[in-house]
């Protein structure tokens, strides 16, 4: 991916930055567990919002599986 293209982080995080970033991520996620395409806007998957909210989950101190049970609808205690 380009980072040109990505969208650009808030410089400070907030919980409504984290509560957005969990949105962005389950809303653009793929059509199906190996689809190529989002599922809210069919660009490229990950799309922008996508990559977006995982930066920023990434920034908060999540890791990939942290995120992944968050989407499944599960709970993890945020730092």
């Amino acid at each position: 991916m380009d980072p040109i293209d990505d969208l650009p982080l808030p410089p400070y995080l907030t919980t409504e930055d984290v509560v957005f970033a969990l949105r962005a991520v389950t809303v653009h996620a793929p059509e199906r567990p190996d689809g190529e395409r989002c599922r809210k806007d069919q660009a490229t998957h990950p799309c922008r919002l996508h990559r977006w909210g995982r930066r920023v989950l990434e920034r908060r101190g999540l890791t990939d599986e942290q995120v992944q049970m968050l989407i499944a609808g599960g709970s993890v205690a945020l730092r």
